[in-house]
């Protein structure tokens, strides 16, 4: 015990160990139907780490300023910071954190903690994840195994921007409010748990979650009748749910690692609540290879709707009653945004199909590498490509160019999203 006790002492009166390094960056982002220059913007990152024995401390802490959708904006933004306690079984973590489940590539289904801005418009699509305060406790029993466990205490969502979108003729009648946030209590807490495995012959977990999803729908809040035309009041509203996830990495020989990923997650009251989508399963099957220096993932992405029925456009009246016609265009205001809903959560249809090949490689001994991602929706019939071409100038200086261009037929989210998504990407950045 006193030598226990002497070796954690000599622990705690280590030697300091102090880490800052960042980057400073410019980026523009721009080309899209609805503006000539979406994002233009300067950033300033400060990454510090500090340990001293057990004892972490972890932060990333941005400063940005520039025009983001025609709109002047400073952001002072804490990506992550926290505090914590390392040590060979037990990690206790508190404070802002990103927690990223999941093995396949890009489209995760059992990744539920972590909420998303999706218009963060940059070089590149993890500058979109965004942090939550929660505890995070790691505790390895065996070798290569370790039990996760998440609590964050208030609710985050993702940021859509759909207030931004040319919907037509709807877009009239449409106005978008303040997000309806569930009340801060522990009661509406989320928890999640994961065991991983991690093995040279395979990786794997199996997960549960329970909380409300930062991947939110919408509702009707009301509809004015005051004017000659409606108009419908929308919000964001998080819906709750319990999920149930399991994932798998299978390296075989030195040719190729098989991944797969699937989550089933459980909501109740979706008939009655258009911001609750049905019950779902949601999978992936993936294969990455090396072929001529070219790393190759294929992936196949399907979803299953339980208790799936098809929407029924309301008829018009028969006579031009005002409360008849009042009570049709209630019925089909429910419908288009019912319909929407729908679009968000991948269940227009019973079964979702859609696959995704991700191309990299990199040239001249790693000072330049060039990758490219394409998608398609075998339901929606929507699809997007998006190349990237990085350059090491030096060790401090990197510049990136790329594209961003996604199709959709018309009233699809892929459709709306185009005319604003849509366009080329430069960045220039220097990492100290």
């Amino acid at each position: 015990l006193i030598c226990t006790a002497l070796q954690a002492q000599a622990q705690w009166n280590g030697n300091t160990d102090f880490n800052i390094h960042g980057y400073g960056r410019g980026s523009v982002y721009g080309g899209s139907k609805a503006y000539d220059l979406t994002s233009v913007f300067a950033e300033l990152s400060l990454q510090a780490s500090v340990k001293k024995g057990p004892a972490i401390l972890e932060s990333d802490i941005r400063f940005s300023t520039g025009m983001f959708f025609n709109e002047k904006d400073t952001r002072f933004r804490i990506r992550e910071l926290y505090a914590g306690y390392k040590s060979r079984k037990v990690d206790v973590f508190l404070g802002n954190q990103i927690v990223i489940w999941g093995r396949t590539d890009g489209f995760n289904p059992t990744n539920n903690i972590s909420p998303n801005d999706y218009f963060f418009l940059s070089s590149d699509p993890a500058d979109q994840q965004q942090s939550n305060f929660m505890l995070k406790m790691l505790y390895r029993p065996l070798p290569g195994v370790d039990l996760e466990l998440v609590a964050i205490p208030f609710y985050k969502m993702s940021s859509y921007r759909f207030d931004l979108f040319d919907m037509g003729e709807l877009g009239d009648y449409l106005l978008f409010v303040d997000d309806m946030l569930p009340e801060r209590i522990l009661a509406n807490g989320t928890y999640a748990v994961r065991v991983n495995f991690e093995y040279p012959a395979f990786g794997g977990s199996v997960s549960w979650f329970q909380g409300y999803d930062p991947y939110h729908g919408f509702n009707v809040v009301s509809v004015n009748w005051a004017s000659s035309q409606p108009v419908i009041r929308i919000a964001s509203v998080p819906y709750r749910k319990t999920a149930i996830g399991a994932d798998l990495a299978v390296p075989v020989g030195n040719y190729m690692i098989v991944r797969a990923e699937a989550s089933y997650s459980h909501t109740k009251n979706p008939e009655n609540k258009m911001f609750i989508p049905n019950p779902d399963l949601s999978y992936v099957v993936g294969i990455e290879t090396n072929v001529l220096d070219f790393i190759i993932i294929g992936q196949y992405i399907g979803k299953f709707t339980f208790d799936y029925s098809p929407l029924s456009v309301p008829a018009p009246p028969k006579d031009s009653n005002p409360a008849a016609l009042i009570q049709y265009t209630e019925k089909y205001i429910d419908y288009e945004n019912r319909l929407f809903n729908r679009k968000v959560f991948n269940q227009q249809e019973r079964t979702n199909h859609a696959v995704s090949l991700t191309i990299t490689r990199s040239f001249a001994y790693d000072v330049l590498s060039a990758e490219c991602t394409a998608y398609y929706n075998f339901t929606s019939k929507e699809w997007l490509l998006r190349p990237k071409l990085n350059w090491r100038i030096s060790d401090a200086l990197m510049a990136a160019v790329g594209g961003h261009y996604m199709k959709g037929g018309e009233k699809t989210l892929y459709g709306y999203s185009s005319a604003i998504m849509n366009g080329a990407f430069a960045e220039l950045k220097v990492i100290f």
